[in-house]
């Protein structure tokens, strides 16, 4: 992998196993939009881009190389090894072998935790489309402004000194009183982000679980997804279906030290072919 600067831009050739739609739309993260010409524009850690991937070259607009070796290298998991990974869990059982190999390109982004816990607490009981619609309502309207047109996702500090009425016209029902109550429990100590990074696996579910509304599911969501711990492995309601159907008989620890790499093959190969599950 070689990293080069063109103004605004980073260019990082011999870029393997990653596919932006795949990665960036498949519901693991709710801030990035195609653009026209096939590049996607999203935020992160408090920095707008634009990605373009050509092969194995990925281009990154309104970024510059120190800001790609701090946030982005890191953010697209560029340093592990997808195709070593999907090879060897694709021993595991056929169907997997089938759905490694129909979306080889997805990853598992490197997110910010807090964002990670908010957005998996608002994705309960609701489809992508309308939760994406939420965030970027959130954070228009308590997020720091990029630029013209973007925001930054809103601190725990930010959130955490609003009352759920305050989150009304977000049109998030329920979900405001989960937010705040997370925001406040991060900033207060009570929950400890950071510490879930390397808490033995069930304590540091515990340790999310201490918020209110957060149970199994948006706790292995934000362990996977915020703080890449790649043994979770989420189960929501289609992913129990697919479990159940495809892969019979088996348990999440059945797919090792990569679960969470795995069990996201079986859901965007599952979303693709729901006729694989029709009867349940």
């Amino acid at each position: 992998m070689e990293v080069t600067s063109q103004g605004n831009s980073v260019i990082v050739s011999g870029v393997r196993n990653l596919d932006l739609a795949e990665t960036l739309d498949c519901g693991q993260s709710f801030r990035w939009a195609e653009n026209e010409n096939g590049g996607f524009h999203g935020v992160a850690f408090n920095r707008a881009v634009d990605v373009y991937l050509d092969g194995e070259n990925l281009r990154i607009d309104g970024c510059t190389q120190e800001e790609f070796n701090l946030i982005w290298k890191n953010y697209f998991d560029l340093d592990l090894d997808y195709g070593k990974i999907r090879e060897d869990i694709s021993r595991i059982h056929p169907v997997l072998f089938e759905a490694s190999s129909y979306a080889p390109g997805i990853r598992i982004l490197k997110q910010e935790p807090f964002e990670a816990l908010c957005t998996f607490i608002i994705s309960q009981n609701n489809n992508i489309k309308r939760i994406k619609g939420i965030v970027q309502r959130l954070c228009e309207s308590f997020g720091e402004k990029i630029g013209d047109n973007d925001y930054a996702f809103p601190t725990a500090l930010r959130l955490s000194r609003l009352e759920p009425d305050d989150l009304a016209p977000l049109r998030a029902g329920f979900r405001n009183r989960y937010i705040i109550d997370g925001a406040r429990k991060v900033m207060s100590g009570e929950v400890d982000l950071e510490k879930c990074r390397t808490l033995p696996y069930e304590e540091a579910r515990k340790e999310l679980m201490k918020i209110v509304g957060v149970g199994v599911k948006v706790a292995d969501c934000t362990l996977l997804f915020g703080l890449h711990r790649i043994e979770s492995f989420p189960l929501d309601v289609w992913m129990k279906r697919a479990m159940k159907v495809l892969f019979p008989g088996m348990k999440p620890e059945d797919f090792g030290e990569y679960a969470g790499i795995a069990q996201q093959y079986i859901f965007h190969y599952s979303r693709m072919h729901p006729e694989l599950l029709i009867g349940e």
